[in-house]
């Protein structure tokens, strides 16, 4: 009898999923293009308020990695540190591919377990989570095409790395160039998601997108700069559009609407 009845409430949880979570896509992109126009807005209205301060501490930050770029970035394309066993181990395991899909997997399950379990608040904390990675991954994916920067694996080990903008010549759906980390991006918006929906685990959340980070400095993808920015990118997309625009007066964060 136990049984019978968790069969039918996984049966009425998948139909409540089929009807409802299957068919998100005109709502979410509706809310991901609001999101775009508040992000590309946001350089001519920075001067008129207190976000200058931030954004030009990011700005100047970046701008120094950027200088110090030609100086650490040799270091992690030299054989001699590609060759370590735990390198290469290290490498192969969080390549771009097993990155991004941990990425958009994680948020995903949440959207779907969230239905299963007819819980609003872990699949509002999944859809509110691949809002905020398709918003950082569109504008990571448009400077990528405008800057096309070459990434340090295509430079080399006695490269140049002084003279890496407007200069690849690979060209990706995903990003021509390499400025900024479009991986690092992602997964700091979705874990400035987690932490502010779960704060118990920001740490936690916050860490593994440091190491999907780093990451792409080891895997010879992009440069210091590239992986910091990037970071600044995702969390602020999460922080203050994404997680903003559905805060209600008394604090409560609601998704969907």
């Amino acid at each position: 009898m136990k049984f019978a009845r968790a069969i039918g409430r996984v049966a009425a949880s998948v139909t409540l999923f089929c009807r409802v979570a299957v068919h998100p896509t005109g709502r979410l992109t509706r809310r991901i293009a609001a999101d775009q126009q508040r992000i590309w807005a946001f350089p001519v209205k920075v001067a008129g308020g207190s976000a200058w301060q931030p954004a030009l501490a990011v700005l100047g930050t970046t701008a120094a990695l950027i200088a110090l770029d030609p100086l650490d970035t040799p270091y992690f394309q030299q054989p001699a540190y590609q060759k370590r066993p735990v390198v290469f181990a290290m490498n192969r395991v969080l390549s771009a591919g097993n990155m991004a899909r941990l990425i958009w997997t994680v948020p995903l399950a949440f959207y779907i377990a969230g239905f299963l379990l007819r819980n609003p608040y872990v699949w509002r904390t999944g859809l509110l989570a691949l809002e905020a990675a398709a918003d950082a991954e569109i504008i990571a994916i448009t400077m990528k095409h405008v800057d096309r920067r070459m990434r340090p694996i295509e430079v080399g080990a006695g490269g140049d790395f002084a003279s890496t903008w407007f200069r690849t010549k690979t060209f990706k759906l995903d990003g021509a160039g390499c400025f900024p980390s479009g991986h690092t991006a992602s997964a700091f918006s979705v874990a400035t998601v987690f932490a502010e929906r779960y704060p118990k685990s920001a740490w936690t959340a916050y860490g593994i997108a440091g190491i999907i980070g780093a990451s792409r400095v080891s895997t010879r993808a992009h440069f210091p700069s590239d992986v910091f920015f990037g970071a600044a990118l995702g969390y602020s997309i999460s922080q203050f559009v994404v997680m903003a625009r559905v805060m209600t007066p008394d604090g409560h964060v609601t998704a969907g609407g």
